[in-house]
């Protein structure tokens, strides 16, 4: 048996199994932006890892806000990625490209989850080989698929390039969502104190059972509600998917030398009558983020931090993902009808019928 040797002399994978499959696959496509409807399965070839590129047959994949907003036409994918939908995956590595300079790659047979770069709605997705990460103990693909894109967010807007510290206040919007869900275990495991704000009495009591104070923003108003909450102190720390409606309470939120993380805009990019002066008389700072975006040797660095600090909380039963509804992916209209409809708390995730390994 052969092995490709990294420059370090490592094992890197068995050529002798690295067999790439031939053939077609079936894949969401569309052409125009629109309404869900606009989607449609299609026959494609099936794709080739490059360098420094894993080949996975997927199980299962997450679907995500951002997958919305590309669907209308509202997020072009960046330059360089591949236009389809899909950004996180979980399943099987079938074939491996050759490795880039002191670079492991996932072993041929090995279940993995990834971030990829577009494309995760198809039986076989291209991933960088960086972006992957083993299924935490104990889970299954569903489970899996359900990790990347929101532990990805998570942790570099959080815990990136400082962690949270004991005691840390954390305001997290949209509380019941898969962003909000995984950031509440997160904040609560490494010791800060999670407040969110969510929409209804049920998803309100679901953030609760998390660990987290939660405030109804349609019966409350959110920032007088933490003012009393934290005695008149504020929050250290909030992550924002909102945006421009929500930027003027944000601020009046935040403690002193606080910080706003902006990561989507649902309530707009545009925010009148904020008061900019508490940026300066309280030192604020104010920042935001798209994961998309960001380049390899960064996502990459990010999947390694999870790996060692947030994936044996995940298999140790301390964190959980939490699962709204599964579909199979032929039914992927149906899955975007039902994150659009705004009554998803946690994921929703596209499964996959078996297919037979490559010969």
């Amino acid at each position: 048996m052969r092995f490709l040797l990294c420059s370090t002399g490592r094992h890197i994978m068995t050529v002798s199994t690295n067999t790439h499959p031939s053939g077609t696959m079936k894949a969401v496509c569309f052409t125009e932006p629109g309404a869900p409807d606009v989607m449609q399965i299609e026959t494609l070839p099936i794709p080739q890892p490059g360098r420094g590129e894993v080949l996975v047959r997927v199980i299962a994949a997450g679907v995500n806000r951002p997958d919305i907003m590309q669907r209308k036409g509202l997020y072009p994918p960046p330059p360089g990625a591949n236009p389809r939908l899909g950004l996180e995956i979980a399943g099987e590595v079938v074939s491996c490209g050759t490795a880039l300079a002191d670079q492991t790659m996932p072993a041929i047979g090995s279940k993995v989850c990834a971030l990829a770069n577009g494309g995760g709605y198809a039986e076989y997705c291209l991933v960088p080989a960086g972006q992957c990460l083993p299924w935490p103990d104990g889970f299954d693909a569903v489970q899996a698929a359900a990790l990347p894109e929101t532990f990805f967010t998570v942790w570099s807007n959080l815990f990136m390039p400082a962690p949270i510290s004991k005691g840390e206040k954390v305001l997290i919007h949209g509380g019941s969502s898969g962003i909000g869900t995984t950031a509440i275990q997160l904040v609560k495991a490494f010791g800060g104190i999670p407040y969110v704000t969510a929409g209804t009495a049920e998803k309100c009591a679901l953030c609760e059972t998390l660990g987290a104070t939660a405030i109804n923003y349609k019966d409350e108003d959110f920032a007088e509600r933490l003012r009393e909450l934290t005695e008149g102190k504020g929050v250290n720390l909030i992550l924002d998917m909102i945006g421009g409606a929500y930027l003027d309470r944000n601020l009046r939120s935040l403690a002193v030398d606080g910080k706003l993380v902006i990561i989507a805009l649902q309530g707009g990019a545009k925010a009148e009558k904020a008061d900019l002066a508490r940026i300066m008389t309280r030192r604020l700072i104010v920042t935001g983020s798209t994961l998309r975006a960001r380049d390899i040797t960064t996502k990459s660095r990010i999947a390694r931090q999870l790996e060692e600090q947030a994936w044996p909380l995940l298999a140790n039963g301390t964190i959980r993902p939490i699962i709204h509804a599964t579909f199979p992916f032929t039914d992927v209209v149906k899955a975007h009808q039902e994150m659009e409809s705004g009554q998803h708390s946690g994921k929703i995730i596209l499964t996959f019928d078996p297919l037979p390994k490559p010969e």
